[in-house]
């Protein structure tokens, strides 16, 4: 028997291999923290007769031929090496086990101590050294100063040529207040500077930072808040999970309640990862008054790549200082300090690297926190809050934009709930129609006519140059290169810039302006890092200055000032996000299911989220023609047998019927085989009826209530949760174990005839047919219904009880407190207060743990991404869409274009990344202990048993920014498996690379930028043809992403990659949404079609992939999904009832759902025309719909005849009757 040996690979995140250059000595001493390489360094000076020693920063020893080089030419060679590992042997394991196995080899005494205060037995296993030098090595590191270093480095000598050891490490305190100038010191140095009753604000930091001379910072940090008028507290701490010290912190927060916390530690105490057992946050301590925190970064890399880059941090530092302190609900401010080279240590050969305070960067926090410590201290009756909605495309029928919210409504509810907390608001909207009415009555981003309305606010041009001149130069370089001059700006008239804002007492409501693509879209729709137009900035002037808000607020997913350009993360002046809203308060409800969207806001922002519920979810059920169908299919298949003359009428009536609605289509009848095209059928209209869609918007402040909140209930409790047993299994898999139905309701084929046992509370649940496995789970959903309000659980439902018990004791008190929960967040957030933490994610992807809602969310350890989870999904998709390519297309596929979008894999854990893995035939490799993706392997052809895919990934502008980790992995094991030495045939791969020489396989956007390009191309119809479209995806995506390759122009090299596609992948991972109601779908799936299509001269498949139910992924085509989109939610009249809920934004949904079928149309051949037949008919045609949108929203009733006219027009829709051409051209003429 030969066993198949996997090939080993290792991340290579684009950093060059590092030679120290180091000779032996008698002692290497190797650490992550530079504080302590500084500290041994100075102290070894104070030695009278030291060994001889060589110190090395492990961050110049992460890349495999570094240590190997370190090991070889000095480590090996020399007489004792002891190095400090930071979080164990997964952060550093090829250097971990390197340094272990060879210095075993040579004889070399090795020491791997843990780089905090927790011991670490597989670090003290791979050491060589006693256990007694072992702990005293260690005590004298954790202990640190001056004294214990010298000592250190004396028992290292003793070690070598057994002198005297030194005293044992000096315990030097953990925890106290420290005040520049004098050092360690107590409460009173700190007040003694202070200002009489000005608001405290504590600077937390680590110990480390005192004992090795690395304060420059605080020190700076402190000054700069001092100058604000706030009393800072700076406070060291050994860490803020150690006892003492979070004992010294609750000490001094009750003698000094803090308003503001700057925290400069990194990690978090919390943890990212549902069930474990984490310490509680002590800076959210009774004594900690409730006060927020702010994060305050102190960079490990050089202010030199932090300033001519754009990524702004690296990977390490995203995790460590970014995502991780997002877990315990910090809020990210700015990098204060880089790492720069102090001094070049000849002794210990070594670079000498210290923290450098970077002053504007400070200057940022200390104005930030001051606005806090104002937003907290102002009174509620003087306190001005900004409520601004977001509004693309830019037109008056999509104003208000909100992701599953209903945003007018939710505007609304905010101003009444700030007038019943005390805030001075006056004449509130008294609902939804009367704040669209003003809204539209005023100045829109609507060009034609935007400056002829009354209404709204005007920002005179001597204001606007004031505050426009104060930015810094090259922020206003990049606006008047683009914009010229501000009264060339189109929204300028002779008295200012006209502004969509409307006052209400302190608050306001405002429309957010467009990013410019709609002023002269010829121009620059093919610049992705548009500068914002004048009458951007002066928006927010008007809102900062003029206004004076102490906080504004973005009223849902998503508004464009997270998007502007600028620097991914830890922005400077210059970038235009902190350029256009400065150290401003920020609060953000956020849908909570969009982790990665509402991350960005948290990053570029310094957005407080407040996360909110999903829109309520329910079965699409059956209506109208479907269900007359439906009825035919049951009489036809009871007539089997009986009545042969009725079947061959019911067959025909069938199937013209199916054919006259285009149904036959969307089911995928061939034609050939009737009998097989009936059990299709059958199959298709049971899983229409049983699809997942929204009943409705969510209302911010609002639980669902009544049959909403029944059918949400059960939607959240259908697929298993956690670990998927007792209250977490799955409700209708426990009723149907229970009912002994012998089919798996999650997993069946709704056609097949059901032949197993029928419970007599199934029978009686409904007087319809009961045939098929489809119907069998429709009783189930429908026992599910009853069984939510069973007063009594019948006896023998023993699998059902403890779900039934779960959902009343936890589930539907969590979904009953987010409404209250939403309002209340918002509103401590508005008092200047912390909000909790929670994690994010699809609760109807058994996330539960996200309720209730009304938090901070964070996302994921991004270090941890893809989970094991997300690879046996990925493995599981990529292995099916493999099967269906071959079924249909009669050979493997060899080359697919997959999307990877930030949000999708911060949901899911990275199913996207895993799924590409999968097609190539690479395994990620994790550390059992901390869950950390660690490297990979290439599984051998054999374990494949069909060809590599040769993938390429267009990634999206925010996993480009919150994934570079993920890029390294992706690149590095494309680039493993293109030298392989296998053929062609198996992997193509490797073919093209040798015979091309490029082996980028990632691309995404300009850095500094975002999206796909074609939004602009649709909204303002700049587009002849659809080699338009392929234009702009193929320059807003042509720019190549891997290790040390940060966004290198190669377009040549994308279109390269899209001739040789063979197959465009999409994933969606959850039901909470749909591909025709995000622009997202048809920017990169459509984009990618057309860019495809027009380099090929032909279509390719395009897989829109159903990953909502983890254990069980569904392929399917984007003209499948396509047209059970359009069945089951967009023209089914439990979803247009449901809209119409909502008034103005019910109609705007109506309309999104037009605009992104067209665009899908322009884009691909997926959308038919009896697709824009139903959605017509459903729209304009019935009566009360159009007369609904026309009362609410008349504008959105005018964009969809014209973008239905648009469709007419390009030859994208023949209309089936001149019925809907006339009613067409009747709504234009109006």
């Amino acid at each position: 028997m030969h066993l198949l040996a996997a090939t080993p690979g290792s991340i290579d995140d684009g950093k060059e291999p590092v030679d120290l250059g180091q000779t032996p000595a008698d002692v290497v001493i190797i650490s992550a923290a530079d504080s302590e390489l500084a500290a041994l360094s100075d102290a070894r000076g104070q030695l009278e007769n030291p060994s001889t020693l060589r110190l090395a920063s492990m961050m110049h020893l992460m890349h495999p031929m570094s240590v190997d080089l370190h090991i070889a030419e000095c480590a090996s060679k020399s007489k004792l090496v002891i190095a400090r590992v930071l979080g164990g042997v997964g952060y550093w394991k090829y250097g971990a086990e390197q340094y272990a196995a060879q210095l075993h080899t040579a004889c070399v005494p090795l020491a791997l101590l843990p780089g905090d205060d927790k011991p670490d037995e597989e670090l003290r296993r791979l050491s060589t050294v006693s256990d007694a030098d072992y702990d005293a090595l260690w005590a004298y590191c954790v202990e640190g100063g001056p004294d214990n270093a010298q000592n250190l480095l004396r028992y290292a000598k003793s070690m070598l040529d057994n002198s005297e050891k030194p005293s044992a490490a000096a315990p030097l305190l953990r925890a106290g207040v420290y005040w520049p100038g004098a050092g360690i010191s107590n409460l009173d140095a700190a007040q003694s500077a202070w200002t009489k009753d000005a608001p405290v604000v504590p600077i937390i930091f680590y110990r480390a930072l005192v004992q090795g001379a690395g304060l420059h910072p605080i020190n700076r940090l402190t000054k700069e808040l001092m100058k604000e008028g706030l009393n800072p507290l700076p406070l060291f701490v050994a860490s803020l999970k150690d006892p003492v010290s979070v004992a010294t912190l609750e000490q001094v927060f009750t003698t000094a309640p803090p308003s503001v916390i700057l925290n400069c530690t990194s990690f978090a105490v919390g943890s990212p990862h549902s069930g474990d057992n984490a310490p509680s946050n002590p800076l959210t301590m009774p004594a900690a008054n409730n006060a927020p925190i702010f994060q305050a970064v102190l960079a490990g890399s050089t202010e030199e790549a932090w300033a001519g880059g754009l990524t702004g941090l690296s990977a390490r530092d995203i995790a460590m200082n970014v995502a991780l302190p997002e877990v315990d609900g910090r809020i990210l401010s700015r990098a204060i300090s880089f790492k720069g080279e102090a001094y070049f240590d000849d002794a210990t050969e070594c670079p000498i690297a210290t923290y450098r305070a970077q002053g504007d960067r400070i200057a940022f926090v200390a104005k930030l926190t001051a606005n806090w410590a104002r937003l907290r201290k102002t009174s509620f009756e003087n306190r001005q809050v900004a409520l601004v909605l977001a509004n693309y495309p830019n037109k008056d029928g999509r104003l208000a934009n909100g992701v599953g919210l209903d945003t007018p409504q939710a505007t609304v509810n905010t101003l009444h709930a700030l007038a019943d907390a005390g805030y001075t608001v006056e004449d509130a909207p008294s609902d939804s129609d009367v704040l669209m009415s003003t809204i539209m009555s005023g100045p829109t981003n609507w060009l034609t006519d935007r400056a002829e309305k009354s209404g709204g606010e005007t920002l005179p041009l001597d204001i606007y140059k004031h505050h426009f001149n104060a930015l810094p130069f090259d922020a206003r370089e990049q606006i008047t290169t683009r914009w010229a001059a501000p009264e060339e700006d189109p929204f300028f008239t002779g008295k200012g810039f006209k502004l969509s804002i409307f006052t209400y007492g302190n608050a306001v409501v405002g429309v957010q302006p467009a990013r410019g693509y709609n002023i002269d879209p010829t121009d620059t729709y093919h610049s992705p890092d548009l500068a914002p137009p004048h009458n951007y900035l002066a928006f927010y002037i008007w809102l900062r200055h003029v206004q004076g808000a102490h906080a504004i607020v973005h009223m849902g997913k998503h508004g464009n000032l997270e998007w502007l350009p600028g620097k991914a993360i830890m922005l400077s002046e210059s970038c235009m996000p902190e350029a256009v809203f400065g150290p401003t308060p920020h609060i953000y409800p956020f849908i909570v299911n969009d982790p990665g969207e509402g991350t960005q806001a948290k990053r570029r922002a310094q957005a407080v989220i407040i996360d909110h519920l999903t829109p309520p979810l329910g079965r699409a059920e059956t209506y109208g023609p479907l269900k007359d169908l439906e009825a035919l299919v049951d009489e036809y298949y009871e007539a089997a047998g009986v009545d042969p003359r009725r079947i061959e009428y019911l067959r025909r009536e069938i199937l013209s019927m199916t054919s006259s609605t285009g149904l036959d289509k969307d089911a995928g009848l061939s034609g050939e085989d009737e009998d097989s095209d009936l059990a299709k059928l059958d199959s298709y209209l049971c899983e229409l009826k049983e699809a997942q869609i929204r009943d409705g918007l969510h209302i911010f402040g609002s639980s669902p209530v009544n049959d909403l909140e029944r059918d949400l209930a059960i939607a959240l409790v259908r697929v298993p949760r956690g670990t998927g047993v007792h209250g977490d299994a799955s409700l209708i898999r426990a009723l149907a174990s229970d009912c002994d139905v012998d089919i798996d309701p999650l997993d069946c084929e709704m056609g097949q005839a059901y032949r197993g046992p029928r419970h007599a509370m199934l029978e009686a649940i409904s007087t319809d047919t009961w045939r098929s496995n489809g119907d069998t789970v429709e009783r189930l959903e429908l026992l599910a219904m009853e069984a939510i309000n069973w007063q009594k659980k019948p006896e023998k439902f023993i699998e059902t009880a403890p779900v039934l018990d779960e959902l009343h004791k936890t589930v539907l008190p969590n979904l009953r407190t987010c409404g209250p929960s939403e309002m209340n967040g918002l509103l401590t957030a508005l008092d200047g207060k912390f909000v909790p933490p929670a994690p994010s994610g699809a609760p109807t992807r058994g996330r539960l743990d996200v309720l209730p809602t009304g938090r901070n969310f964070f996302s994921v350890d991004s270090r941890a991404v893809p989970t094991p989870t997300a690879w046996a999904l990925g493995w599981k998709s990529a292995n099916l869409l493999i099967e269906k390519h071959l079924q249909t297309h009669g050979d493997w596929p060899r080359t697919m274009l997959l999307t990877a979008w930030g949000t999708a894999n911060m949901r899911t854990g990275g199913d996207d990344i895993a799924q590409a893995l999968a097609l190539m035939g690479v395994k990620p490799k994790w550390d059992s202990a901390n869950r950390r993706v660690t490297g990979f392997e290439v599984l051998p052809e054999g374990v494949l048993g069909r060809p590599r895919v040769d993938v390429t990934l267009r990634i999206s502008g925010f996993f480009r920014d919150a994934f570079p980790q993920l890029i390294s992995l992706v690149d590095s094991a494309a680039k493993a498996v293109m030298a392989l030495d296998e053929s062609e045939a198996q992997n193509p791969a490797a073919a093209r690379a040798k015979r091309e020489g490029n082996t980028s396989r990632v691309f995404g956007s300009k850095p500094g930028a975002y999206g796909a390009g074609l939004q602009a191309m649709i909204d303002e119809r700049l587009w002849a043809d659809k080699s338009d479209l392929a234009e702009a995806y193929l320059e807003w995506g042509g720019y190549a992403y891997g290790a040390g390759v940060e966004g290198k122009r190669d377009r040549a090299g994308f279109e390269t990659r899209l001739k040789q596609t063979e197959a465009i992948v999409q994933n969606q991972d959850n039901r909470e949404h749909d591909i025709l109601d995000s622009d997202d779908y048809y920017q990169f799936e459509g984009g990618a079609a057309a860019a495809v299509s027009t380099l090929q001269g032909h279509d390719r498949p395009i897989y829109h992939n159903d990953h909502s139910r983890p254990e069980r992924p569904v392929i399917r085509t984007l003209d499948e999904e396509i047209g059970r989109v359009v069945r089951s939610r967009v023209v089914n009249p439990k979803w247009i009832d449901g809209v119409k809920r909502h008034s103005y934004k019910g109609a705007f949904e109506m309309a999104a759902t037009v605009d992104y079928l067209f665009a899908f149309s322009a884009t691909t051949g997926a959308v038919k025309n009896h697709h824009f037949d139903l959605v017509e008919s459903a729209f304009l045609e019935d009566d009360d719909t159009r007369e609904f949108i026309a009362e609410h929203n008349a504008p959105a009733l005018l964009e969809m005849a014209q973008r239905f006219q648009e469709a007419i027009d390009r030859g994208l829709w023949t209309p089936k009757s001149n019925s809907a051409r006339a009613r067409i051209s009747g709504l234009l003429e109006q």
